[in-house]
């Protein structure tokens, strides 16, 4: 039997916890249920599961890559809960921008199969129609914002060389933190429904990047 056949069957079922509890998490915003704060720090433990179970595949820096992205992701998730003393959204951005910078890596020096194509110039407007109309909201934070969105287009850039997996995870955890950014700097023009919208599409985003990376590394990795 080939050595491929276990890590293929076994995939699909490691993302079912995940997919369980992001539906879970994103039902739980959307009716004000309580559960919504603990499933939320439960998101980024499970989608590690698949990656821990991938362990054999190579290079062995895709692996690191891909569990220090979802680690710093659960830190950015959980910023309020885990540092309850400190700054809640600094943290959040920095933790999540390291994780973007890892993401970024991996997709960079491992995962690209093509060129960066043309329409990648979208995710560079993104960034400058989001200085222009949220710099004014966002006072001290602004160079940190900056900063952050420069890694956040990044990653979604970068995807864009990557399997059609990785570049729809791109695309929807740039939605995300779209959203959530006016969430942030322009909360009463944003409806309730965006919050559990802004998790729908990171869960989405998460879960497509980490697929779309096992499915390539499977691909490249000796049977």
């Amino acid at each position: 039997m080939p050595r491929s056949t276990p890590l293929r069957t076994l995939l699909p079922w490691a993302f079912l916890p995940y997919i369980a509890m992001s539906v879970i998490h994103v039902a739980a915003l959307a009716t004000g249920s309580d559960i919504a704060g603990p499933t939320k720090l439960w998101l980024m433990p499970l989608l590690a599961i698949p990656v821990i179970a991938s362990l054999r595949l190579r290079p062995v820096l895709a692996i690191v890559l891909l569990l220090a992205a979802i680690a710093l992701s659960w830190l950015g998730d959980g910023a309020g809960a885990f540092f309850p003393a400190g700054p809640e959204l600094p943290l959040m951005l920095l933790f999540f921008g390291l994780a973007h910078i890892a993401y970024i890596v991996l997709f960079a020096r491992v995962l690209r199969v093509r060129r960066m194509p043309w329409w990648a110039l979208v995710y560079a407007a993104w960034w400058i129609a989001m200085i222009i109309v949220l710099g004014p909201h966002t006072g001290a934070l602004l160079p940190a914002v900056a900063a952050y969105g420069l890694v956040l287009g990044g990653t979604a850039a970068f995807s864009a060389r990557c399997h059609p997996l990785i570049v729809t995870g791109g695309v929807f955890f740039l939605l995300s933190d779209t959203v959530l950014a006016f969430r942030l700097f322009l909360s009463d023009a944003m409806p309730a429904w965006t919050s559990p919208l802004v998790m729908l599409t990171y869960t989405l985003g998460q879960g497509l990047i980490v697929a779309g990376s096992l499915v390539a590394l499977r691909k490249r990795s000796p049977r």
